[in-house]
C-alpha cells in the first residue's frame, strides 16, 4: 500500500462521509449538488489532516514507538517528519479552502466552526499541552464529527437545523467517538508508558469497553428517532457489543474496521429510511 494512503487511515474516513450522506439524505427532496461535495471535501480532507498530524506530533514526541495498531510514518522510520508535516498543511489547506467555498454559498458563519475545527484538530496531540493526552479527544471528535459535520452539511442544504437532523448528528457522533474509544482501548498499555493520558487510560480497560458499549447503543437508540430503518443496525451492533468484550491487543484492529463498518451501514439505513420517509 501507498505510504501515503496508509498514513490518511481509510479505516477512520467513514467518520467524515457517513455525517454528509446523513444530512443530505434528511434534507432530500432539497438537493444542491455543488454544497453536498464541498461539505464531503471538508470532512475528508479534516479526517485525513488530523491523522497525518497525530502522525506527526506523535512521531517526533516518541509516543508511538511501542504501538500496536497500525503503522505510523514517522515512528516507523517510513516518512520524514517533516514530509507529514507538509501532508497535514495541505490537507488542512483544501479542507479550509472548500469551507471557504461552502461558506460563501450559505453563511460566514460556518467559517467559525471550520477554523475551531482546524485549530482543535492539531491541537488533539501537537503542541505542548495538547488535549488529546488528557482524555478529552472524544468531545472534540463528537463536536466536529458528529455535530458540525452532520448539521453543518444539513445547513448547506437546508438553510435550517430539525430535530431529525439533530439526532443523526448524535448518533454519528457517537460511533465516531466508539472509532476512537476502541483505537485507544488497543493502545492502552502502550498509551500508559509514554503518559498518554487518553480516556481509556483515565477508565481503565473494562470501563473503557463498557464506554464503548454505551456510544453504541446511543448510535442505535438516537438513529431509530429519525427512522425505523435503523433498527436493522441492531444486528451489525450486537455484533461489536460481542467482540468488544473480549478481543484484545491486535484483535481490536478488527473491532475498528468493523465498527467503521457499522458507521457506513447505520448511516446508509438513516439515509434510505429518511429518503423513502420510513
Amino acid at each position: 500500500m501507498n505510504i501515503w494512503i496508509l498514513g490518511a487511515r481509510p479505516r477512520t474516513l467513514p467518520a467524515a462521509i457517513a455525517p454528509v450522506l446523513v444530512a443530505v439524505a434528511i434534507a432530500y427532496p432539497t438537493f444542491n449538488l455543488i454544497n453536498a461535495l464541498l461539505a464531503l471535501i471538508v470532512g475528508l480532507s479534516l479526517q485525513i489532516a488530523v491523522n497525518y498530524a497525530n502522525d506527526y506530533s506523535d512521531g517526533i514526541k516518541g509516543t508511538d514507538v511501542d504501538r500496536v495498531g497500525p503503522t505510523r510514518l514517522v515512528a516507523s522510520g517510513l516518512a520524514s517528519a517533516e514530509a507529514v508535516r507538509q501532508a497535514a498543511f495541505i490537507a488542512f489547506v483544501i479542507g479550509a479552502s472548500a469551507g471557504y467555498f461552502l461558506a460563501s454559498r450559505t453563511s460566514y458563519w460556518l467559517l467559525a466552526f471550520g477554523a475551531a475545527a482546524i485549530i482543535s484538530a492539531w491541537r488533539y496531540t501537537g503542541g505542548k499541552n495538547p488535549y488529546g493526552y488528557r482524555g478529552l479527544g472524544e468531545i472534540y471528535v463528537f463536536i466536529f464529527f458528529g455535530l458540525v459535520a452532520t448539521l453543518g452539511t444539513f445547513y448547506g442544504q437546508t438553510g435550517s437545523i430539525t430535530i431529525e437532523a439533530v439526532m443523526a448528528a448524535i448518533s454519528n457522533g457517537a460511533v465516531s467517538c466508539a472509532l476512537l474509544a476502541v483505537n485507544n482501548i488497543r493502545d492502552i498499555n502502550g498509551d500508559t508508558k509514554v503518559g498518554k493520558r487518553t480516556l481509556a487510560v483515565r477508565l481503565g480497560d473494562t470501563r473503557a469497553r463498557r464506554f464503548y458499549m454505551f456510544l453504541i447503543f446511543i448510535s442505535i437508540f438516537t438513529s431509530f428517532t429519525v427512522t425505523i430503518l435503523a433498527s436493522l443496525g441492531i444486528f451489525p451492533a450486537i455484533k461489536l457489543l460481542n467482540e468488544i468484550k473480549y478481543k484484545k491487543g491486535k484483535e481490536l484492529i478488527s473491532v475498528l474496521g468493523a465498527t467503521s463498518k457499522y458507521q457506513l451501514i447505520l448511516g446508509s439505513l438513516i439515509a434510505i429510511g429518511s429518503m423513502v420517509n420510513i
